[in-house]
């Protein structure tokens, strides 16, 4: 695959992320003003609850395959805050299919809630950089800036967008994981 098409393939993955978000907050926000939006939150909770944990799982690893894509196949050099970002979703993308063949739905969530968590500030202020290369700390390598944009689509589609795209959605589809722990 060559790098456009790589990088246009993700960035389209990462508006389909953005949609469900989009959607979910709209439903849950939505869902506590009108009858309707909790009847279709309801109904897309009880749709989405049984494959909630694998799909968090193949957003994990698609993003854990992309970013090593982008260095190895593209030849993009992660920066440092690219590093951190990485050190918070590749556990996650180990971590959650180990959960879904354990079936550890209810144990697994506040572990990769908090990774997930991590993750989305860290590729917030990384975007943040890009936008305003001022708010750049010393700790970056001036050979390697983290303000360096390698990655541009439709005008805000970042390689930091595209990763905290799949942290909020793995936040989200966690969220509707059960809360406790069943017997089967």
């Amino acid at each position: 695959m060559g790098t456009r098409a790589g990088v246009n393939f993700l960035a389209l993955l990462t508006i389909l992320a953005d949609l469900a978000i989009v959607t979910a907050l709209v439903l849950a926000l939505g869902g506590r003003l009108s009858a309707a939006l909790a009847r279709a939150r309801t109904s897309a909770v009880d749709a989405v609850r049984p494959v909630a944990l694998p799909l968090a799982a193949i957003v994990a690893i698609v993003a854990t395959v992309g970013s090593l894509w982008f260095s190895e196949g593209a030849n993009f050099l992660p920066c440092k805050l690219c590093w951190y970002q990485r050190i918070a979703m590749y556990p996650m993308a180990v971590l959650l299919p180990i959960a879904v063949v354990r079936r550890d739905d209810a144990r697994i969530r506040p572990y990769a809630w908090t990774l997930a968590g991590i993750g989305a500030v860290i590729s917030t202020y990384h975007y943040l950089v890009e936008r305003f290369p001022s708010l750049e700390s010393s700790s970056c390598d001036p050979t390697n800036p983290c303000s360096l944009v390698w990655v541009w689509r439709f005008h805000f589609i970042s390689i930091p967008f595209m990763a905290g795209s799949a942290f909020v959605l793995i936040a989200v589809l966690l969220a509707v994981v059960p809360r406790t722990v069943e017997n089967r």
